[in-house]
């Protein structure tokens, strides 16, 4: 599905969240703060908006990583990238992530664990290649606070979002699946408590658009390091310093 839409996905994003999901971003990025020169992580990197703000912040010494398990995504996003050294792509799994325990400052996810099969297997995975002291921050759907904004909220979900998404993508079921899956994904405080199963500590949230969207944040804790080793290849140089796609 994510795959057939990837040529319209940030078209269909900007007209569908009227422009605020790029705001939501900078902000989630800005909540993580990997230091200056550090190593940064973006899961389900879509084309790789969160990327490039990472990169922003880490400088030209720092690297960032955007893993997909959507080839046709990646591409994109190394096409966006343009030759940019420090970033790099990699098609992988969320629940399987190719890299050595404590590799990176921070990492980020940006509407995409909820669409992960084993949404815990991932922030575990996301929690062993944490350095210790890293942070975790998950930008995600979660649950209105307001009635009268909750029932306006299910309205354009189930209405605006799958007409717009049907027009505009030319996929019949991509739009259809999102308000589906909004409303199994657990609440606010639901959502904490996994962080927490997952290992990690001082984890907070702060609601956006009445709490319709949540950023998580979420902390390992230091000298805390799990001993497992990486799902596959563990390299982050792309051939002269290029972003690339591999699998």
């Amino acid at each position: 599905m994510f795959s057939a839409i990837a040529r319209r996905y940030d078209l269909l994003n900007t007209l569908l969240s009227f422009g605020l999901h790029k705001r939501w971003k900078r902000y989630a990025v800005a909540v993580a703060a990997p230091p200056p020169g550090g190593f940064a992580l973006d899961v389900c990197c879509g084309t790789g908006d969160l990327v490039f703000l990472l990169h922003r912040r880490v400088g030209p010494q720092g690297r960032v990583v955007g893993v997909d398990f959507a080839e046709p995504m990646l591409r994109l996003a190394q096409k966006r990238a343009g030759g940019a050294r420090g970033v790099w792509f990699v098609q992988g799994d969320a629940q399987a992530l190719p890299f050595p325990d404590g590799t990176f400052h921070a990492a980020t996810v940006g509407f995409g664990v909820r669409n992960v099969a084993d949404p815990l297997s991932a922030l575990r995975e996301l929690f062993r290649v944490l350095r210790p002291g890293g942070r975790l921050v998950v930008l995600e759907f979660s649950r209105p606070r307001s009635r009268l904004f909750g029932a306006l909220y299910d309205f354009y979900s189930y209405t605006a979002i799958p007409w717009a998404g049907r027009r505009l993508s030319r996929h019949p079921d991509a739009y259809w699946y999102l308000p589906t899956s909004i409303r199994g994904w657990p609440d606010q405080e639901a959502f904490r408590d996994l962080l927490h199963q997952a290992g990690f500590r001082s984890v907070w949230y702060r609601n956006l658009l009445f709490g319709a969207v949540a950023v998580h944040a979420a902390d390992k804790p230091p000298g805390r390091q799990e001993g497992r080793p990486a799902a596959a290849n563990t390299s982050l140089a792309g051939p002269e310093g290029r972003p690339e796609v591999r699998s």
